[in-house]
């Protein structure tokens, strides 16, 4: 199956385990994933996927028969003149469903985070602390972190994840989108977002939007900050 990046055009091989992701998705639902080229962000849904047509071709017309005495003359070698322009070169498979790294006690409001989550094309994972937390770090890539202020106690802003949050070398920690999530904070106030070291902050009352409040901040960031880290990749920093 072939899908283009809506961004940057570039032509992408979906990996079987992208593929069936697409299939079992629900009515509504949708599957994100990160362009290799341009690192944007893609949301798939089952209406999106574009079945290469020397695949999917079909027919209905029967075979014509083959006279017996024909002689069955095997087919002409492939022509070479367009080879350079052959819809194969550039093409780069898309292996990873973008995963979610959710810090927060157990509770309705942490339920209603993993299907917002889920909803928009995430995989969800968890930690049961702070030091389990980091050690997924060290050999996961995740798209995004969730932390809850209440995850480790009080005061959260000494907490042992947040501060290696924010020690993190930039190589790495500008490709994470890092939301704190909080009674304390104020929903989508970027000031405050920014004096935290994070991406986004969302209030705990505004849980049952927070689809919508992520369909605003993602693309928004993306937008901000998307040509800059293209740069940054194709510099190897």
């Amino acid at each position: 199956m072939i899908a283009t990046c809506p961004h940057c055009q570039k032509k992408l091989k979906l990996s079987p385990n992208v593929e069936s992701g697409l299939k079992m998705l629900s009515p509504g639902k949708s599957l994100r994933i990160n362009c290799p080229q341009c690192k944007s962000a893609i949301l798939l849904d089952v209406g999106s996927m574009l079945v290469n047509p020397q695949t999917s071709a079909k027919t209905t017309d029967s075979p014509t028969p083959r006279p017996t005495n024909q002689q069955v003359m095997p087919p002409p070698p492939p022509e070479l003149s367009g080879l350079s322009n052959n819809a194969s070169v550039g093409k780069e498979t898309v292996e990873d469903i973008p995963k979610v790294l959710i810090l927060m006690p157990d509770s309705p409001h942490c339920r209603l985070i993993t299907g917002a989550m889920e909803a928009l094309g995430y995989q969800t994972s968890f930690a049961q602390s702070a030091e389990d937390a980091i050690e997924k770090m060290q050999f996961v890539n995740y798209a995004s972190v969730i932390l809850h202020s209440h995850y480790e106690g009080s005061p959260w802003e000494n907490g042992v994840f947040h501060q290696f949050m924010r020690a993190m070398n930039m190589s790495k920690r500008r490709y994470i989108f890092y939301m704190l999530i909080g009674p304390e904070f104020h929903t989508l106030y970027d000031l405050e977002a920014l004096a935290h070291s994070a991406n986004l902050v969302v209030n705990d009352q505004d849980l049952s939007q927070l689809a919508i409040i992520l369909r605003t901040a993602i693309p928004k960031y993306e937008a901000m900050f998307g040509t800059i880290m293209k740069e940054m990749t194709v510099l190897g920093r």
